[in-house]
């Protein structure tokens, strides 16, 4: 039995200055710290630094990190993607059973739409006994309300979170619905998103963003999407139908 330490520490949409100090201090206190990378066409490291890995490089030293790839970016082919998921999980069953606490860096929180859920499965089947632990982050659809102005939720209003890779269908059902809609990974299907918006009456207050604080950030009104594919990590917000008034019910 391990008695290893495996810790998914979020690092927020991009901004280094959205890590939380726990976040810091987990980063720092681990003895290696993992970050994701995409697979090249022929499944090796490509070379791209990801965003969890520029925000993890501002808290902790180079030598201590280490890139390890996943096929973040295959849809198509499961079995290339499930055979890049089994190299990962051993490459990280290894360096658990070399050092004491492993820290795996993921982009919003690791308990979200993370890579850091399946690692964990994978580990807890490689390395028996391994200690799991998560660190929230702060998420897109945080950073991009903070930044643009869009409440999220007031009242008793519900919020549903939505990822766009699911289908368009589910977003509009979400959308016909009550309360705020957030999407994830929107980018891609752009306009299947507008054309959702639009059919149910959410277009005038959503507002979408993408490469939140980075140099490259774009937060737009919603309005304004035209079909043009936008970046795979884009964040849509469409507020509930609100007619004003406050101190609703908390």
């Amino acid at each position: 039995m391990s008695s290893s330490r495996l810790v998914g520490v979020g690092v927020g949409p991009g901004d280094p200055e959205l890590v939380t100090v726990k976040g810091v201090n987990a980063l720092r206190a681990a003895d290696v710290v993992v970050v994701p990378v995409m697979a090249a066409s022929d499944g090796k490291d490509g070379g791209e630094r990801g965003r969890a890995e520029a925000t993890v490089l501002h808290y902790v030293p180079e030598e201590k990190v280490v890139r390890v790839v996943f096929a973040l970016n295959e849809r198509t082919d499961r079995a290339r993607r499930e055979a890049a998921w089994d190299a990962a999980g051993e490459r990280v069953a290894a360096l658990l059973r070399g050092h004491g606490t492993v820290a795996f860096a993921t982009i919003g929180d690791p308990n979200v739409y993370s890579t850091f859920t399946y690692l964990a499965q994978t580990i807890g089947e490689l390395v028996p006994g391994t200690v799991v632990e998560t660190v929230p982050g702060i998420t897109a659809m945080q950073d991009l309300a903070a930044r643009s102005g869009a409440v999220l939720t007031e009242g008793t209003e519900p919020l549903t979170l939505v990822p766009v890779t699911a289908g368009t269908t589910v977003l509009k059902e979400a959308l016909a619905g009550p309360g705020t809609v957030v999407a994830y990974k929107f980018g891609r299907q752009a306009a299947e998103v507008a054309e959702a918006l639009r059919e149910t009456g959410r277009l005038q207050d959503a507002v979408w963003g993408s490469a939140l604080g980075l140099t490259e950030e774009s937060i737009r009104p919603a309005a304004e999407l035209d079909g043009t594919p936008l970046p795979y990590l884009s964040t849509l917000i469409a507020p509930a139908r609100r007619e004003g008034g406050r101190g609703g019910k908390l």
